[in-house]
């Protein structure tokens, strides 16, 4: 069975940076996000990546401050994140739109992603 695998995330003090990869298990190559879910709050996308790697998506709360990345001959995904905010706080999820796209297209609606890794958890101290 075809699964994410998140890895990096950790507590951090506020103003820090962590960096978040993301495996799939398969090899070919889709739209992939990072998503996240704090307590009490619905998840919600925050970057986006084509599966082509020359375009990307930013939530507004994190413009900025994240990047998203991807190494298509590795096929893994990263999330740098930067000057951290006690709300970003929550849950990381990677996930894939398995639909087929053009390469340079973004999947920017929750709905259009198809599977999520199992998460990491991320903390923020202020």
């Amino acid at each position: 069975q075809l699964r994410l695998v998140e890895s990096g995330g950790g507590m951090v003090q506020a103003g820090g940076s962590m960096r978040l990869a993301c495996a799939p298990s398969g090899r070919t190559l889709y739209a992939m996000g990072w998503f996240r879910q704090a307590p009490g709050k619905e998840r919600e996308l925050v970057a986006a990546i084509s599966w082509g790697g020359s375009e990307s998506w930013y939530a507004d709360s994190v413009k900025n401050r994240f990047t998203i990345s991807r190494d298509n001959d590795e096929n893994t995904m990263d999330l740098e994140m930067t000057t951290l905010k006690p709300e970003d706080t929550a849950v990381y999820y990677c996930g894939e739109d398995i639909d087929a796209h053009p390469s340079t297209y973004v999947p920017v609606q929750n709905w259009e992603y198809d599977r999520w890794g199992q998460g990491t958890q991320v903390t923020v101290s202020s």
